[in-house]
């Protein structure tokens, strides 16, 4: 009996603490989200308060968790970029080819504006500044740009100077896609991602070949 004692008292003892780990990463997953709804909308001038009336926790449980607004403002980009960055490494993983990988993360891309509205939104709101950001998709896109180069497949003297043509592209086609919600977003991210292959150096029958190839199914990865 004695021994059924402890035994119980030591797993009451190691419940709590998880069950109180839960609790506390539930409540900043809805401050990050909350956050990121926010960002989405261009509304970073709203006080905590508002913060943690969308996010249905107490204002005093934000300060467990971050130590100012701009400090959830950060933390809320970062994860959104890290999600998609991880997203596309998961979808290129057996990909070999840098000029298909980089193509095929950006005709993905174009399409994910479209599947996921609101983190497109929080992305495009941040604007250029993304561009040379440590987390997401820039730091991927050069290092598939300097592997091409490395390979041969693209000719580009300057690869960060390529990144910044690549994310403007981007940012510009995830603008047109919500200006016009009729917009066709796979040709047209298809098209977009041709025309970046055929400038750093791509044969136009290749750079068609490759913006042709079969995409992962984004519905059911990111279902």
């Amino acid at each position: 009996m004695a021994d059924k004692t402890a035994v119980g008292e030591a797993t009451a003892g190691t419940t709590a603490p998880r069950r109180t780990d839960r609790r506390r990463a539930r409540t900043r997953s809805a401050l990050v989200c909350a956050a990121q709804r926010l960002l989405a909308e261009g509304r970073t001038d709203v006080p905590i308060q508002k913060i943690t009336e969308l996010a249905d926790i107490g204002v005093g449980s934000f300060y467990n968790h971050f130590d100012s607004k701009e400090d959830l403002f950060r933390v809320a980009v970062e994860e959104a970029l890290e999600w998609w960055g991880g997203l596309m490494d998961r979808l290129t993983a057996d990909v070999t080819d840098p000029a298909v990988a980089y193509a095929q993360s950006f005709r993905m891309t174009g399409r994910l504006h479209r599947r996921h509205p609101e983190l497109s939104r929080l992305l495009l709101n941040r604007g250029l500044e993304l561009t040379y950001s440590a987390e997401g998709l820039a730091p991927r896109a050069l290092q598939d740009i300097r592997a091409a180069v490395e390979a041969g497949r693209f000719e580009v003297t300057d690869p960060d100077l390529a990144l910044t043509v690549t994310a403007g592209a981007a940012l510009a086609l995830g603008s047109l896609l919500h200006a016009q919600p009729d917009r066709d977003d796979a040709k047209s991210s298809d098209l977009v991602a041709l025309g970046l292959l055929r400038q750093f150096g791509v044969p136009g029958d290749e750079a068609a070949r490759i913006c042709a190839l079969d995409l992962p199914d984004l519905d059911a990865v990111m279902g």
